[in-house]
């Protein structure tokens, strides 16, 4: 059983070109991360920040898994995968040094909870409210 936190913030998933500098508009917040290969840069980020120029999917949000997680753990995103999967619920995972994320879309929330609760991990929702959607200023 894993201890789950959803996260309040919308976030979107940006795609912009391979090699491009970190645009002045990213800032950091409940959760960003930045990902470069040959092909692209990917951002993710609060959805109220992205101009509205950029390639972007937004209606993400983040389900957190409390850490820190030891690097020798293994199967910790399978666990949460595989019942997603099963409620035939997308996914974008993220990891940092401390801990794993998955994305959802938010349409496809409560199908999530749902499955990860009957999987047997515990979720709670953090406690912050939501900005209003489509609302471009900046949170907190």
């Amino acid at each position: 059983m894993l201890e789950l936190i959803v996260l309040p913030e919308r976030l979107a998933i940006c795609r912009l070109p391979a090699g491009c500098p970190l645009p002045a508009w990213f800032v950091g917040g409940t959760l960003s991360s930045v990902t470069s290969s040959a092909d692209e840069t990917s951002i993710v980020c609060a959805a109220n920040i992205v101009p509205p120029d950029i390639t972007v999917e937004s209606g993400w949000r983040a389900i957190k898994v409390v850490g820190p997680l030891d690097f020798g753990l293994t199967g910790i995103l399978c666990s949460i995968a595989q019942p997603l999967a099963e409620a035939e619920v997308s996914i974008f995972a993220l990891s940092t040094y401390d801990t794993d994320y998955v994305l959802v879309k938010e349409s496809a929330l409560t199908t999530a909870i749902a499955a990860l609760s009957s999987f047997g991990h515990r979720i709670e929702q953090a406690a912050h409210p939501l900005p209003a959607y489509g609302d471009r200023s900046l949170p907190g």
